[in-house]
């Protein structure tokens, strides 16, 4: 399994990956290979301002539908597009092209609260 270090992490299974007060955020590489075939994804929350920990969309695989949570305070400024057609992107690149959302963050000290990819990964038991 995949753990960049370069990303935080949840103990709901979702990455932030911070860029000035922007972030990009999606489900970790643990998260897809126990959801499996992921068919569709369910986010239609732009424009909202999410707070950590609340539900911004879902995301159903094969055998399940699953929360998806917010790990810090953000407004979803875009949902990544390529996932209409291809939401298969978050199983073969979770890091990469199959991110979820595009965020602002509220408050970046929000950030240091979560896990490191040696903690997540500790979490996870990998």
């Amino acid at each position: 399994m995949n753990f960049p270090s370069e990303l935080k992490y949840t103990k709901d299974h979702e990455w932030v990956r911070v860029e000035g007060n922007e972030a990009f955020v999606g489900i970790t590489d643990f998260a897809q290979r126990e959801l499996g075939d992921i068919v569709y994804i369910d986010i239609n929350s732009v424009g909202e301002e999410v707070s950590k920990d609340d539900v911004f969309g879902t995301v159903e695989a094969v055998k399940t539908v699953s929360d998806l949570f917010m790990p810090v305070t953000a407004t979803v400024l875009e949902i990544n597009a390529a996932l209409n057609d291809n939401p298969e992107l978050v199983n073969s690149d979770p890091y990469g092209e199959g991110w979820m959302v595009k965020v602002t963050l509220s408050d970046l000290a929000e950030v240091e609260g979560l896990l490191t990819a040696e903690a997540y990964q500790a979490l996870v038991g990998a």
